[in-house]
């Protein structure tokens, strides 16, 4: 485990990370998600062997610590990654980044390009303001002491189902609605915009289940490469691993 200080009063955010060679692989994992969890098996492909992995868990999740004085919002998490792969000497790394964590990883490739060689997003979010569903948005619903205190969190556990909540209940309540928040309001420009004009090799994988991807002519016309994943939902490196791992590896 390796840790580096975000936010100049000592919060450290957390990394676990296989030895090996080439750009990076960093693992960016989604809303009140851990890393490792989500990747540690995509590791694990013969495919992969030799490379150098990294799996971050952001603020308020996972191993990282869990500052009441911290924004979470996607720039605060952007700059928290940063710091991790500063210091870890990650320079052009590879970000296979999940969900929440693709907005993240686009905002750190707008403000830290010289990090970030490649974007591999999983089903990111990309918009402000989504229609509430069980996710973000719902979690957005609440105020911030009714999630915190008022029974909120445990509310969400119960209806985002086993999967998702075998994580979530590891997450900080605070910083899981901060975070929530956050990914709701999106940036300015917005998350999608920001990648339209990123300079980096950038892939988006859809879930085949569902495949709806608003924007998909606009993001292709702008050099994105949209890649639909069969027999996968949401999480796709559950769903179909085998295929994941390629479009990790580039080997497709």
């Amino acid at each position: 485990m390796r840790q580096a200080e975000f936010d100049g009063r000592g919060s450290r955010i957390r990394w676990t990370e296989t030895e090996g060679e080439g750009p990076a692989l960093v693992y960016v994992h989604g809303l009140g998600s851990m890393s490792a969890v989500y990747h540690a098996h995509i590791a694990a492909y013969p495919a992969l062997a030799g490379r150098r992995q990294l799996f971050v868990d952001l603020p308020g999740h996972g191993i990282s610590d869990r500052p009441a004085d911290f924004g979470y919002s996607l720039e605060d998490h952007a700059d928290a990654l940063a710091a991790a792969l500063d210091a870890a000497g990650a320079v052009g790394a590879e970000l296979v980044a999940h969900s929440m964590g693709g907005a993240v990883a686009i905002v750190l490739a707008d403000r830290r390009p010289d990090l970030v060689a490649r974007l591999l997003l999983t089903e990111a979010n990309l918009d402000p303001n989504p229609v509430p569903t069980a996710s973000s948005s719902g979690i957005a619903t609440y105020g911030e002491d009714e999630f915190v205190h008022g029974g909120g969190f445990a509310a969400v556990l119960a209806r985002v189902g086993p999967l998702w909540a075998a994580t979530m209940r590891l997450a900080d309540p605070l910083g899981l609605h901060r975070t929530a928040r956050g990914l709701v309001r999106g940036t300015e420009p917005t998350m999608r915009e920001l990648l339209m004009k990123l300079p980096v090799e950038r892939t988006y994988l859809v879930g085949g289940r569902d495949d709806e991807l608003p924007g998909r002519a606009e993001l292709v016309a702008s050099g994105v490469r949209v890649v639909t994943i069969a027999d996968a939902g949401h999480n796709i490196m559950f769903d179909n691993p085998a295929a994941f791992v390629r479009e990790v590896s580039g080997r497709v």
